[in-house]
């Protein structure tokens, strides 16, 4: 089962153009943990698994389903996240040049 979470993962990931370190960082892990994960080699998923389907717009149970991951799945692949993870990193840049700007205002004084 784990490989078959695995492979769908990885699809997941791919369809909706994210990095193994884009995912990480959602998940607050390392990128290795991530990798991990899609290898096979971790069962961690089971610790991420609402943030996971958060992600992707799917129900958990779509996630473990036994099904050949090569084969037409039968959930869909949105493009939210995607628009998801671009507001949130908009949102840490803007805090960082946030601090930067204090920062740099600190100096000066």
């Amino acid at each position: 089962m784990n490989t078959i979470i695995a492979s769908k993962l990885k699809i997941l990931r791919k369809t909706n153009n994210l990095s193994q370190e884009q995912m990480a960082d959602y998940l607050r892990i390392s990128q290795s943990a991530y990798a991990r994960m899609e290898s096979g080699e971790s069962h961690s998923w089971a610790n991420h698994i609402l943030k996971i389907c958060s992600i992707f717009e799917i129900a958990p149970e779509d996630l473990v389903k036994m099904e050949n991951p090569g084969s037409h799945l039968n959930f869909a692949y949105p493009k939210a996240f995607s628009q998801k993870a671009i507001e949130e990193y908009e949102s840490k840049i803007e805090a960082l040049k946030k601090e930067i700007d204090k920062l740099k205002k600190d100096k000066k004084e």
